[in-house]
């Protein structure tokens, strides 16, 4: 999604089936968060950009200058990109934990790894109401932990902390409410068995290369 064009993205499929992280989440759940959710804000931005200038403009840099735009590129662009983004990190062969530089780099900055699980899981449970928790890479090359409302992200020139997000959770209700109902750090903890480190490590190595 980088360098693509905002009228060119396209709906994305699951990279598994919807039942292929029970227990951790269940398939009912998955469907209709892919969709229903997910689809609407994608469907939702198509029609939001038609016939302007943002239709050209690389996805990326409309998150960059979000600001500038209505309310409704800002919500439903959010609600893609960072849909988009978490399918990837979920894997019915996730768990564990991270390995090679990113490793180190939470290390570094964390302590340990498990140091940055409580961070992340604390950042989620935190936020009040609906948004996402997120391991940032920041414009001097350092992690950091933080959480946006809503569907807005670490990309925005809207947000408090920002950088380029390498792993995110969703904590709105419909990510979860099925399976866990108000049970928010249940499924927090949960998480954790399904994050493809692969992925992540994988982000975080193209984010440092961004910024260079």
């Amino acid at each position: 999604m980088i360098h693509t064009a905002t009228k060119d993205l396209i709906f994305p499929s699951l990279p598994y089936e919807y039942s292929a992280l029970e227990p951790h989440i269940d398939a009912m759940t998955m469907e209709i968060h892919h969709t229903k959710h997910h689809k609407a804000y994608f469907d939702n931005l198509k029609n939001a950009i038609q016939g302007t200038e943002m239709e050209s403009m690389p996805f990326v840099e409309l998150l960059n200058h979000i600001s500038r735009y209505p309310m409704v590129v800002r919500n439903n662009g959010g609600g893609h990109y960072n849909h988009s983004l978490f399918w990837e990190l979920l894997s019915p062969q996730g768990g564990g934990e991270p390995s090679g530089e990113l490793r180190e780099a939470i290390i570094k900055k964390f302590n340990s790894v498990d140091e940055f699980k409580n961070n992340f899981s604390d950042a989620a449970k935190n936020r009040f109401g609906s948004g996402w928790a997120w391991l940032v890479v920041k414009t001097d090359g350092n992690l950091v932990v933080s959480s946006t409302p809503n569907q807005d992200n670490p990309l925005m020139d809207v947000a408090e902390c920002r950088g380029i997000p390498i792993l995110g959770l969703d904590v709105w209700e419909h990510a979860y409410y099925l399976k866990y109902q108000n049970r928010r750090p249940e499924y927090i903890a949960n998480f954790w068995n399904i994050v493809n480190w692969k992925v992540v490590e994988a982000n975080y190595i193209n984010a440092l290369s961004a910024l260079r």
